[in-house]
């Protein structure tokens, strides 16, 4: 019986879920990472789809990068968080945290054990029993406000702490209004001089007293607080029964601005209903895509990999009273027109994340569209790391990527000559910041690539990453008809690569001004000319030129045999560049996959490079091995860091069946795909895609159809793909036969374009 009971309550669950996708999403995977060692760093973020806010449960102590970390025992507040990442960490943070009987301010003296047994996470519902007070908590989150209902005992002693966080911060209480504002100034960095989050709370039930905070010294009846700590504890009679309720906005502009978002987002909102309208939302973004078929878990890696996706980057802008779109510059500090989005590193999210936004959400990356031009606009730079603005990180001029296979995959762009003019001014300076602009520009531009001995650290992975960025900016530059010496230079430029490529080792290499190469040479040397990973993962990151790469190294055999060695060869490293062993090389040790590093994005396209190489069943062993070992529902369910949605999107589209190696292509490189039937939905049209004798061991495809015609190239194009239709895929657990691969229907690569050659 006890069999039956439980086989029925998954039918009903997995019945729930089809109509709700947001059911599978668990915000907790990942969350079990530290500094030494990344299963995905992280939070559960509660919030909505790129909302300006988010919530976490806070673990760690303020200022910490980790916020939340899965095998942590206690809470110590509820976060208000604009983290992208933890090595960026966040910004206007601020924090509330409910308590009883005892008074207490110190975080580290205030915090209550809690259990995951009592803990409910989804990205619009977040509950945690806070043990020490008997008291729990939930959050009903909207795009730039939230509702907290709080079940206090009963108790005359129900308090509840705001927390304004250090690097100064301001609070004020009007107890006859049941109300608070306040602001937070903290910040990484990336903000100007006046930088504020202005927050604003309100209360149902009496406040009975204030005691307020200041750098430590707590005094009752103060209700203005001001300095480098700022925070007030608000003492509540509580009955046992009715559970305290708080509305909380917050405003990168004003509070006037803060209390209209919360009155446009939550008004008259009860905590349920507001959890319903965000449950609504979320389904309605993560329903794009509805999959049938696979495993539990491949569901809930699925949902949960969208869910990642659709977090970042964040939108920065509000409507105002008059119902007008504006928003605070982080790069000026004024407020302007418009929209703007943040918190994003373009380094990563270049390859698969933003192609997905034009897939299946080209609305928003429209809209990021248009705040990439006012970033420039703003600041005089494109946006390389922003967080809220520009970081010096990583390296490349990616943002150039994104606006080119943006538009030529059809997302609307009315400021595309402006964008094509900021893009344009990359190419030729130094920015003010090493990731802006491009470092080296000078030497790249005059010798063909960025020297070993020149002061530039990572020069290879510039050059490499610059002539990707150049190939995009040729095909963007044709497709708006740009003067023949512009795109003359470009294409020269994209070919760049090549000069980098050492025939006497296979690899690509550092060299020197002078022409030589840099000596001695490791290809396990991890930084130094390269970038978080060495020359067995950056030889690959000729996206634009697979074909050219295979040249390079003799031809297709030795090309797919070089590609088999990054999984047959021994992890080995050299980490002296960096003085000790980071992170990215203990994922890449542990995961026992020879060289191959996925946890860290230049080498994540690799393995569908056996295709261009004419074997794609290769392609399709290792990307289903990959979507199998190193990605689960659990909170140590990823491999490195998720970064922005990037090693989320990996997954997305491999378990749809293919991948947009190469941006500025429009197309997609087939795979393996994981379910038995996916559909897209595109508005007007849908595309279905169907796998035949899918299942858990059937990884290789012996046919695609499109539409019921036969599918003989090896890659979708994105045109195709948005006309919507029927994909079938024919799967077997034996791999094909191989047969020669005509060049029309193998992927692009530039050199084999026809207008490469032409004048």
């Amino acid at each position: 019986m006890k069999q039956w009971l439980t086989a029925a309550m998954v039918f009903i669950a997995l019945s729930a879920s089809a109509q709700n996708p947001v059911e599978w999403v668990n915000p907790l995977v990942g969350t079990d990472s530290q500094y030494e060692l990344s299963n995905g760093n992280t939070y559960p973020a509660i919030g909505m789809p790129w909302g300006m806010h988010y919530w976490t449960p806070q673990t760690n102590k303020m200022g910490n990068g980790w916020c939340y970390q899965y095998d942590a025992m206690k809470i110590r507040g509820f976060k208000l968080t604009h983290q992208p990442s933890p090595w960026i960490n966040d910004y206007g943070a601020f924090s509330i945290f409910p308590m009883t009987d005892k008074l207490e301010f110190d975080e580290n003296k205030r915090e209550s054990w809690f259990s995951h047994k009592a803990e409910l996470a989804k990205p619009h519902y977040y509950q945690a029993y806070l043990a020490s007070y008997h008291t729990n908590v939930e959050i009903a989150p909207t795009e730039r406000s939230a509702v907290f209902r709080i079940s206090y005992p009963k108790t005359n002693e129900a308090y509840l702490v705001v927390d304004g966080f250090f690097k100064n911060s301001f609070i004020k209480v009007s107890p006859d209004q049941r109300q608070l504002i306040g602001y937070a100034c903290n910040a990484a960095g990336g903000v100007p001089s006046n930088f504020k989050n202005y927050f604003v709370m309100t209360f149902d039930q009496p406040i009975a007293e204030v005691i307020g905070v200041q750098d430590g010294v707590l005094e009752r009846n103060l209700m203005e607080c001001k300095s480098r700590h700022s925070g007030s504890i608000l003492r509540f009679v509580s009955d046992g029964k009715t559970p305290l309720q708080v509305k909380i906005s917050a405003s990168f502009i004003s509070w006037e601005q803060a209390w209209q978002n919360l009155q446009a987002e939550v008004g008259d909102l009860s905590f349920d209903q507001t959890v319903a309208r965000g449950e609504k939302r979320w389904n309605s973004v993560l329903d794009r895509i509805r999959v049938e078929g696979g495993s539990l878990s491949d569901k809930q890696n699925f949902y949960t990999a969208l869910y990642r996706v659709a977090l970042f980057p964040r939108k920065l802008y509000e409507i105002d009273a008059k119902g007008d779109t504006v928003h605070y510059s982080p790069y000026n500090g004024s407020v302007l027109p418009g929209k703007m989005y943040t918190d994003n590193g373009f380094w990563d999210t270049f390859r698969a994340v933003f192609p997905l936004f034009s897939l299946v959400y080209p609305d928003v990356n429209a809209e990021i569209q248009e705040a990439l031009v006012n970033t420039y606009q703003e600041s005089g730079w494109l946006p390389e790391w922003a967080s809220p603005g520009h970081r010096d990180c990583m390296v490349g001029s990616n943002s150039a990527i994104v606006i080119a296979d943006s538009y030529l995959r059809g997302v609307a762009n009315p400021n595309i000559e402006k964008a094509w003019e900021a893009a344009i001014k990359n190419t030729t300076q130094e920015g003010p910041l090493s990731s802006v602009g491009r470092l080296g520009a000078k030497y790249y531009n005059e010798l063909g690539y960025i020297p070993y001995d020149v002061g530039i650290n990572e020069n290879a992975a510039r050059t490499l990453e610059y002539a990707l960025a150049d190939f995009n900016l040729w095909q963007l530059g044709k497709r708006l008809g740009k003067g023949a010496d512009t795109l003359e230079t470009l294409k020269k430029r994209a070919m760049q690569y090549k000069n980098l490529f050492d025939p006497s080792t296979g690899f690509m290499r550092g060299k020197n001004k002078n022409g030589t190469f840099q000596s001695p040479f490791r290809p396990d040397k991890w930084g130094d000319a390269f970038t978080e990973g060495c020359s067995w993962h950056w030889t690959w990151c000729v996206m634009h030129d697979a074909a050219g790469l295979s040249t390079l190294m003799g031809g297709d055999e030795a090309f797919c045999k070089k590609l088999d060695s990054v999984f047959t060869a021994a992890p080995t490293f050299d980490y002296s560049y960096y003085g000790s062993q980071i992170h990215e090389i203990t994922e890449m040790l542990v995961m026992n996959m020879g060289q191959y590093a996925h946890g860290n994005q230049p080498i994540q396209h690799m393995p569908y490079l056996y295709v261009h190489g004419g074997r794609p069943a290769s392609t399709q062993y290792h990307v289903r091995n990959i979507m199998q070992k190193l990605y689960q529902p659990t909170p140590d369910g990823l491999c490195g860091d998720e970064d922005n949605g990037q090693t989320s999107a990996w997954f997305v589209f491999s378990a749809l069946g293919f991948y947009p190696v190469t941006p500025g292509s429009g197309e997609y490189v087939i795979g393996s795909p994981l379910f038995d039937k996916a559909l897209l939905n595109f508005g007007k049209t849908q595309l279905e895609i169907r796998a035949q004798h899918q299942g858990p061991s059937s990884w290789y495809v012996h046919q695609v159809k499109r539409n019921g015609k036969v599918h003989a190239k090896t890659f979708f194009h994105h045109t195709d793909l948005i006309k919507g239709g029927t994909i079938d895929f024919k799967m077997s657990e034996i791999p094909a036969l191989p047969v020669p691969i005509s060049r029309e229907n193998r992927p692009y690569s530039m050199s084999t374009d026809p207008s490469f050659s032409k004048p």
